[in-house]
């Protein structure tokens, strides 16, 4: 099999491109929570909201997408559990699950897993099949991170929506823009490099 078939094939993502290796593996799930971790603090507050936009978001994605669905969770779950454990790579350096932003955290792990398993049956490789795919990871980060807002401090979900969807939609479509087209555009540069 030539390796310019790689890219086109389903059922790749672009960490399976590198040589497999339990060490590998390892080494990508610690790094993707790393990229997490220092995403997170890129962070701007919002006024009149509990949480910051930040890049965990965008990282959680990119890194579900890249990896795949097995790996993308063990990495978020490694970064959930080493902020859990007072690792201050959360936003804003912040650690500890009681705080009312970490139901992101916890919607960042699903997405990351639902991402990851699109990615495997191609949804990385088109501008429009990824725009759709970060939609969704989005959707699911909010679904479980604004419920937990409103349990966490008492807000109404109204209330909650207003504090913790709305003012991160912009941001959201601008990371999903970014997305749309650094995929893509890493399949069509491996697929070049596997014709040369």
């Amino acid at each position: 099999m030539s390796t310019a078939a790689a890219p086109a094939r389903t059922g790749v993502v672009l960490a399976d491109l590198l040589p497999s290796s339990r060490v590998r593996d390892i080494a990508l799930v610690a790094g993707g929570a790393v990229l997490t971790g220092i995403a997170a603090q890129i962070a701007v507050p919002v006024p009149g909201s509990p949480v910051p936009v930040s890049g965990q978001t965008f990282a959680a994605l990119l890194v579900g997408t890249a990896l795949g669905a097995r790996r993308g969770f063990l990495s978020l779950a490694l970064y959930a559990v080493a902020g859990v454990a007072g690792m201050p790579w959360f936003a804003q350096a912040s650690s500890g699950y009681a705080m009312p932003s970490f139901g992101y955290i916890l919607g960042m792990l699903l997405a990351a897993t639902v991402v990851g398993a699109l990615a495997r049956r191609g949804a990385d490789r088109s501008v429009l099949r990824m725009a759709g795919t970060m939609a969704l990871g989005s959707l699911i980060i909010y679904a479980v991170g604004v419920p937990y807002l409103a349990l966490a401090t008492g807000m109404s979900l109204p209330q909650a929506v207003a504090a913790g969807l709305v003012p991160f939609l912009i941001g959201d479509a601008l990371k999903a823009a970014l997305a749309m087209g650094a995929l893509p555009t890493a399949w069509k540069v491996i697929g070049r490099k596997g014709r040369d």
